[in-house]
């Protein structure tokens, strides 16, 4: 069974009154290999969650972090071809966003991070 470790991103941004946050609920999800893990993000706050382009990032142990998609209006888009038959990305309901890996292996263990960036 592997470990695929995710961190809650407390990314927080203010707007006066207003805090948008994404939060990651669990901190970890164990996997048998050959399986699909599931890691969601809840975007709370998001003045126009709908428009969001929500990325997903990969942090394998001993290496830098780096982005593996993000999705704007139910599209997904990947940074590298090779990631589209490993992970894809999806939205439940307006605020809930969801990265599957699929067939689990060794080379996925690692910390997996969702994030929102602001122009």
């Amino acid at each position: 069974r592997l470990l695929l470790l995710l961190l809650a991103l407390a990314a927080a941004w203010s707007y006066g009154q207003a805090q948008e946050v994404l939060k990651q609920s669990k901190l970890s999800v164990t996997q048998g290999k050959t399986k699909i893990a599931w890691i969601e993000c809840k975007g709370e706050g998001l003045s126009n969650i709908q428009s969001e382009y929500i990325h997903w990032y990969r942090q394998l142990p001993d290496k830098a972090p780096e982005r593996i998609l993000y999705i704007q209006s139910r599209q997904v888009y990947y940074d590298d071809n090779s990631y589209k038959n490993k992970y894809t990305a999806s939205r439940k309901g307006t605020n809930i966003f969801i990265l599957r890996v699929f067939d689990i292996n060794s080379g996925d263990e690692g910390t997996y991070y969702c994030a929102c960036w602001k122009y």
